[in-house]
C-alpha cells in the first residue's frame, strides 16, 4: 500500500518511462524526465525547507509547475499554488497564513512577486532549472531524499488550497497523502482510468478539480494535457485542442462544459476520442447535459459532488438515462471508504425513510482533510465529532450543504444552508427556483439571490441566442410550476452569466449588476 504520492510517479516511471506524462503548449515531459526533474528540484529545496513545511508557488500552470510540486514533495514539504491574477492583498493574507521561508516564482511572475510583502527567500524556478543537466541526481542528493522519505508519514500534508472565508480572510484547506492516495485509488478504479487515457486539464492548479487530473495521471500512467486558459474563450480552439491532443477524459467545472454548448461549439467540431466526461462544482443544467449526451451517446457521464475539505469528491452518479428538463441529477452514492449522511437541525439522522426532509450533508472517512491551516476556530466549527457516535473519536466534516432523499431513496443536493431563506413566512430553497427556471424553453442558465436589505428574491437569467424570452415570459412560465411566493420579486436579464475562476456563478458580480441597474 502506498504511503506517499511519489510512489504513483515512481511506479508509472518504471512502467511507462518514455511515455508523455504531461504536456502544455510549449513543453512536454516524459515520466522519466518528470521524475528526474522533480528529484533535482527536491534536492535543491531540501537544503532550504524542513519536512512538513509549506512552499507557496506563484506562477501559471505548466509542466514545470507539476515537476515543482513533486520536487517540493521530494523535499518533504507541501505545496500551495497561488493565483498570479489575484490582488496583492489577498496573496499576502495567504502568505501570512503559510508562514513560508521560501516562495517559488518563474521568469514570468518574478516581477509581480516583488510587489508582494514576502520577507523570505524568492527562488526562480526557471533559473534553478538552468543548472539542471537532465540527468538523475547524484548519490549525495539521492541519499538526502531517501532519508526524508524514510521519515515521512502518510498523514504528512501534501497540498493546501485556499478557499474564500466569510471574514474576508481566505481559509487554507490542508490535505495529506493518505487522503489523496485513498481517494485517487478509488476514483481511478471506479471510472476505469488507465495508462491509455489522455486527461484534458481545465481547472487551475489552485482549484481542487486539478488534484483529480494530476494524481489520476500519475497513478495510472495516463498523459496529462494542460489546456490553455484562452481556449475556454474560443470554443473552436478548445475543440481543436481536444481533438488534436486525442483527449479521452475531461473532469471539468460545469461552467466549462456549458461554454461549449452555449456557443454551439459542436456545430464546428466533435472531438472523436472523448469517452469519459465528468463534472462538478455546481448543479448541471439538464439542457446542457442533454446537448453533450447527444454528441457522445456511448461516453460515460458522471455527476460528482464534494467540497475541497473532503479531498475533491465524496459522491458520484453515473448518468444512465435521459433526464427531463424539470428533473434534477441525483448525487448518487459515496465513493468507497467514505460515509455520506444527512443531519437535521437537532443533529438527528435524516435517512431514506424520511423522504423530502432536508438535512446537512456530512462526510466521514479517510478523505476528510486536516482542517484549515492555522485556523483552529474555523476548523473546530466544521470538522467535528460525529454527533451520532458517543463511543469513540470520529471526525466528520459538515459541508454546509443541504440534501434530501427522494421517495425512491436517491440522494439529492438542495442548496447551501446559506441559500435557504425565509420569505413571506415560507422556507424557500433558492436552488429549487433555479431548477424550474432552467427548465424554461429559451432560458440558458439562471441564478437566484436573496437581497436581505430589500427582502426580495432576485432572479438572474441568461437566454439562448435566438430566444426572445423576457421577464414577463419567465414569470408566466414559473406561475405554472411554483407558488406565487417562490416567484422572484425582481427578474434581471444578463448578457452572459458571470463566472468565478473556479467555474461557479459569480453571485457578487450579479449583485453588482443589479445595484448598478437600480442606481
Amino acid at each position: 500500500m502506498e504511503k506517499n504520492v511519489l510512489e504513483f510517479l515512481e511506479n508509472s516511471q518504471r512502467m511507462y518511462g518514455e511515455k508523455t506524462a504531461c504536456a502544455d503548449m510549449n513543453n512536454e515531459l516524459t515520466y522519466t524526465q518528470l521524475m528526474n526533474q522533480a528529484k533535482f528540484i527536491g534536492s535543491c529545496l531540501s537544503l532550504k525547507i524542513k519536512p512538513t513545511q509549506g512552499v507557496p508557488v506563484y506562477m501559471d500552470k505548466t509542466c514545470n509547475t507539476l515537476s515543482l510540486f513533486m520536487g517540493i514533495v521530494y523535499a518533504g514539504g507541501y505545496y500551495c499554488m497561488l493565483d498570479t491574477t489575484h490582488p496583492v492583498e489577498r496573496i499576502n493574507l495567504i502568505l501570512d497564513t503559510i508562514q513560508a521561508d521560501i516562495l517559488v516564482v518563474d521568469n514570468k511572475s518574478a516581477k509581480k512577486a516583488e510587489k508582494l510583502g514576502f520577507q523570505g527567500e524568492i527562488i526562480n524556478l526557471d533559473e534553478l532549472l538552468e543548472e539542471y543537466d537532465g540527468q538523475a541526481v547524484d548519490s549525495e542528493a539521492q541519499e538526502r531524499l531517501e532519508k526524508i522519505r524514510e521519515q515521512a508519514l502518510d498523514t504528512d500534508p501534501l497540498y493546501s488550497i485556499f478557499t474564500s472565508g466569510s471574514t474576508g480572510v481566505p481559509k487554507g484547506v490542508i490535505v495529506n497523502h493518505r487522503s489523496t492516495i485513498d481517494f485517487i485509488d478509488c476514483f481511478t478504479e471506479t471510472f476505469g482510468i488507465t495508462n491509455e487515457d489522455v486527461i484534458g486539464n481545465q481547472a487551475p492548479f489552485d482549484f481542487d478539480v486539478s488534484v483529480k487530473d494530476i494524481y489520476s495521471s500519475l497513478k495510472t500512467g495516463a498523459t496529462l494535457q494542460l489546456i490553455p486558459k484562452m481556449c475556454f474563450s474560443f470554443p473552436t480552439k478548445l475543440l481543436d485542442f481536444l481533438d488534436d491532443r486525442k483527449v479521452t477524459t475531461i473532469i471539468w467545472a460545469v461552467s466549462a462544459l456549458c461554454i461549449v454548448t452555449t456557443l454551439n461549439g459542436f456545430e464546428y467540431k466533435r472531438p472523436s476520442s472523448l469517452n469519459k466526461i465528468m463534472f462538478s462544482g455546481e448543479v448541471m443544467p439538464i439542457k446542457h447535459l442533454n446537448a453533450w449526451r447527444v454528441q457522445y451517446p456511448d461516453a460515460m457521464f458522471v455527476n460528482l459532488y464534494g467540497p475541497t475539505e473532503i479531498t475533491c469528491n465524496c459522491t458520484y452518479y453515473i448518468i444512465d438515462r435521459e433526464f427531463g428538463l424539470d428533473e434534477k441529477l441525483p448525487m448518487g452514492k459515496p465513493f468507497a471508504n467514505e460515509r455520506v449522511f444527512l443531519l437535521d437541525d437537532e443533529d438527528k439522522l435524516v435517512d431514506a425513510g424520511r423522504p423530502g426532509e432536508l438535512g446537512e450533508i456530512c462526510v466521514s472517512g479517510t478523505a476528510v482533510t486536516m482542517g484549515y491551516l492555522r485556523n483552529p476556530e474555523k476548523t473546530a466549527a466544521a470538522f467535528v465529532q460525529n454527533p451520532l457516535n458517543d463511543r469513540y473519536l470520529e471526525t466528520i466534516y459538515r459541508t454546509g450543504d443541504l440534501g434530501y432523499y427522494s421517495e425512491d431513496g436517491e440522494l439529492f443536493f438542495s442548496s447551501r444552508k446559506d441559500f435557504q431563506i425565509k420569505h413571506m413566512g415560507h422556507r424557500i430553497e433558492l436552488g429549487e427556483i433555479e431548477t424550474y427556471m432552467n427548465a424554461i424553453e429559451g432560458l440558458l442558465r439562471s441564478c437566484c439571490i436573496f437581497d436581505t436589505d430589500e427582502n426580495k428574491i432576485l432572479g438572474f437569467f441568461e437566454i439562448e441566442g435566438a430566444s426572445e424570452l423576457d421577464r414577463k415570459g419567465v414569470t408566466h412560465a414559473l406561475k405554472d410550476k411554483v407558488p406565487q411566493w417562490m416567484i422572484p420579486n425582481v427578474l434581471v436579464k444578463v448578457e452572459t452569466m458571470p463566472i468565478t475562476k473556479n467555474g461557479k456563478i459569480d453571485r457578487k458580480e450579479l449583485m453588482k449588476i443589479y445595484k448598478e441597474q437600480e442606481a
